[in-house]
């Protein structure tokens, strides 16, 4: 009989030649579980999904709760269904009052593609501006606006009319202009290996749309519901974007996206043509019952209050000669090392030693750092001593 690791190479399509192969049995809280029972500190939070931790016990039993009710009904926008008003509800209320219009769907990927569609659409306009090293999503829109020529050119001809700037250089913000249908834009950039923004320049960019009557896309995918020690990141800059992009975080594991904007701006997906934009699963009921109870025990519980403390407590545990730089908001970090097989081996090192890290698409020079908000300072140091007894290892036996 095949075992369940030759099964998973044979019928479950491949990203890579190389997976991780870590094979996990249960979850709790920040801990992965082995069917040995070993435990792992998710120190990526499943790549910035579980901010409120694994299987959240408000999280568990509203799905169960809803599960009872019903699941799926029918096509997004059709029926009126509970857990999609309430979410909804609950969003805008925690958005600046210009945002007040929630679009369902089921991935950050697919709140890219709504968001590009709903600005074209708006404006009648087709350039769009994305930024270099940008990682909006895989789809084909998403995959067009990323800014990594390596992970697009086999997929050409790609979206045309898609052009890009340096993140966080004010003087590229004259490409902005009254033929700019958006500018799409990670208010701190994931991928690139966490590339915080100045505020001149958010305020800048900000600005800038707003004179050109171009809309500012920011996706918060990876930023949202916490991370950065705010519900949103662009709340640091004391702006709001024209159509906010969310998803991972506001799941509580479950899969769920969504584009907001004012309901001026998405009403035009309702008309000429009628259903502008479909989705059969968005906001499926279980899953919005779930993002609800995730918003409701990150402000219940102030989640968010320590986020600070937790990111000055990795600053200053993270002390090793190998350690380049450490960059990042609150709990979206990035340890900048040397080289990728370095990295490689170091993250290999931390699994075999209970404590999960990652590295970046565009940044492969450096480690993810991306605990749940709820590590307490005890699990944060023992993850701090095994990276850094990792990078010592590799170290000592690079010599």
């Amino acid at each position: 009989m095949l075992s369940l690791r030759q099964l998973f190479l044979l019928n479950n399509a491949q990203t890579s030649f190389t997976p991780r192969m870590l094979h996990i049995e249960r979850a709790e809280g920040v801990y992965l579980y082995g069917p040995d029972n070993k435990a792992y500190i998710d120190f990526v939070s499943g790549f910035a999904v579980s901010n409120v931790g694994h299987r959240h016990p408000k999280v568990v039993q509203a799905i169960k709760d809803q599960v009872d009710r019903y699941m799926h009904l029918a096509v997004y926008g059709e029926y009126i269904q509970s857990p999609q008003v309430l979410y909804a509800t609950k969003i805008t209320s925690v958005l600046p009052e210009s945002i007040n219009s929630v679009y369902f769907v089921n991935s950050g990927a697919e709140a890219t593609e709504g968001a590009l569609k709903l600005a074209k659409r708006y404006t009648g306009r087709s350039k769009i501006i994305s930024c270099n090293s940008a990682y909006h999503g895989s789809t084909h829109g998403a995959l067009s606006v990323m800014g990594n020529e390596y992970y697009k050119e086999a997929y050409r001809p790609l979206l045309p009319d898609v052009h890009f700037i340096n993140f966080n250089e004010e003087a590229d913000l004259h490409t902005i202009d009254e033929q700019t249908a958006c500018v799409i834009m990670e208010t701190i950039q994931g991928e690139a290996g966490v590339r915080v923004a100045d505020t001149s320049y958010m305020q800048a960019l900000r600005k800038r749309c707003t004179e050109t009557g171009t809309l500012l896309i920011f996706d918060e995918i990876q930023t949202g519901f916490g991370r950065t020690g705010k519900l949103f990141a662009f709340e640091h800059y004391d702006i709001a974007p024209d159509i906010l992009l969310l998803a991972k975080g506001i799941g509580g594991g479950m899969p769920i996206g969504a584009f907001c904007a004012n309901r001026d701006i998405m009403s035009v997906l309702a008309d000429n043509p009628i259903l502008g934009h479909i989705t059969t699963f968005g906001g499926h009921p279980v899953c919005c019952a779930a993002g609800l109870a995730t918003l409701n025990a990150i402000l219940e519980e102030n989640m968010m209050a320590g986020v600070d403390e937790k990111e000055a407590l990795l600053r200053k545990e993270l002390q090793h000669p190998a350690i380049k730089e450490i960059r990042g908001k609150g709990l979206m970090l990035c340890i900048q090392l040397d080289s990728f097989k370095q990295v490689e081996e170091v993250s290999k090192l931390c699994i075999a030693n209970g404590v999960i890290v990652d590295w970046f698409l565009h940044c492969d020079t450096a480690i993810r750092i991306a605990p749940p908000l709820i590590t307490t300072d005890e699990e944060i140091i023992k993850a701090c001593e095994v990276i850094k007894n990792a990078l010592t290892e590799y170290n000592n036996k690079a010599k």
